[in-house]
């Protein structure tokens, strides 16, 4: 290891000399192959932060893909389900999946489209099973703190030799205080390791306080992922796998939208007629993954519409109605919810309720943490005030 890694350019090619260094010891982190940027760092080093949480949280593999500094999905290792596997596109031959590899999948195919080029962070040493699932996807690099050499042969074929691997130490600690510069500026602040466990859930505001383990395991795996994604930020998440992130967003009901239409997309892809769409067997990854998406939004005429489907299936598929799809998302349920801040409003819960939200985890203190908790009673949720902050800059 070394005390700093040049870059190639900072966030853009205009911003040079840029690198990244230690001022004391050494840089926890080396490069194995390719030459990382600096975002791609920014998105490694808070990748791996989640996915350490995750596993801390959870005693379960984890994994998450990063974009621009916000997870676009995060997941625990749990066993994928038939319909989970085809809607990741898993191959057929693809044997049994390692733990790790089920939270790779997991967390890949929250939001596909917003993973388009991602950047990897797993728990674990990367295995064989992993890096076959990671081979075709487009990805700008991965950093794990270890890989076998099945796994590292593969990964090095990706992008033409040319693909991103980073191995950090896992027994690694950084400073208690830590400092960036903004306009020439230092800013200094202690760093947020305020743990996040079942200790976070013990105060139940609503009438309904049923909350078993693996909503429990969701709210947090929620929370953590709050906590490494840009604020304001809203995450929903589903058996073990966040399933929307809102990221970014002045107005906290703009991040529950944004959020739940990111999770309304993971849950209608799951319908029978979108699982059954005849695509062309010459359809690239990337288009599919596109082609889906349009067809269950409010636009579909874009891949529906006479000489437009002939591009991307064998046979015009019928459209999903605003009535089917309000039916197969009215069936969803046992969905949990977790914000970064207090919501300030009901209607946030109102929006939630419509992507089957059951369970809610927020810090609490507005001055109308009453209409909120009434707004969950009405539709028989449970909710918890954390009374923590996640706020991520």
């Amino acid at each position: 290891m070394a005390n700093e890694i040049e870059l190639k350019y900072g966030c853009n090619p205009n911003q040079k000399p840029a690198r990244i260094f230690v001022e004391n010891g050494e840089l926890p982190v080396t490069v194995l192959n390719g030459k990382p940027g600096y975002i791609n760092f920014l998105d490694a080093l808070n990748g791996w932060q989640l996915v350490r949480e995750l596993k801390q949280a959870t005693g379960l593999p984890a994994a998450a893909s990063f974009k621009h500094v916000s997870p676009a999905g995060a997941a625990v290792g749990l066993p994928l389900s038939d319909t989970l596997k085809q809607i990741y596109f898993i191959p057929e031959n693809a044997g049994e999946l390692s733990p790790l590899a089920c939270a790779y999948a997991r967390a890949r195919g929250a939001d596909r489209m917003s993973s388009f080029g991602d950047w990897i962070s797993l728990s674990d040493v990367c295995d064989k099973a992993t890096a076959l699932l990671i081979k075709p996807e487009v990805s700008d690099g991965i950093i794990a703190p270890g890989y076998t050499d099945e796994a590292l042969e593969i990964l090095k074929s990706k992008r033409k030799g040319g693909y991103n691997i980073v191995r950090i130490d896992p027994d690694y600690v950084p400073a208690a205080l830590e400092r960036k510069q903004v306009f020439g500026v230092t800013f200094e602040q202690g760093r947020n390791d305020s743990p996040i466990d079942a200790g976070c859930l013990q105060e139940i505001v609503t009438k309904n306080r049923d909350l078993p383990e693996a909503a429990k395991r969701d709210l947090l795996i929620a929370l953590i992922t709050l906590k490494y994604t840009q604020s304001n930020s809203v995450c929903y998440v589903k058996d073990g796998q966040a399933i929307g992130v809102g990221a970014g967003q002045q107005s906290r009901i703009h991040c529950t939208r944004l959020a739940g239409q990111k999770a309304d997309n993971w849950l209608m892809r799951q319908h029978p007629q979108v699982l059954a769409l005849p695509f062309l067997p010459t359809i690239g990854r990337p288009d599919r993954d596109n082609t889906i998406d349009v067809y269950i939004s409010d636009e579909s005429d874009e891949v529906l519409a006479e000489g437009r489907w002939q591009r991307y299936f064998t046979e015009q598929p019928d459209p999903l109605t605003k009535e089917q799809k309000r039916a197969w998302l009215d069936r969803q349920s046992g969905v949990a919810l977790g914000s970064d801040a207090f919501f300030p409003f009901g209607d946030n819960i109102e929006r939630a309720h419509r992507s089957g939200v059951t369970y809610v985890a927020q810090p609490g203190g507005s001055i109308r943490d009453q209409n909120v908790i009434d707004t969950c009673d009405e539709y028989g949720m449970v909710m918890c005030f954390t009374h923590q902050r996640l706020f991520h800059h």
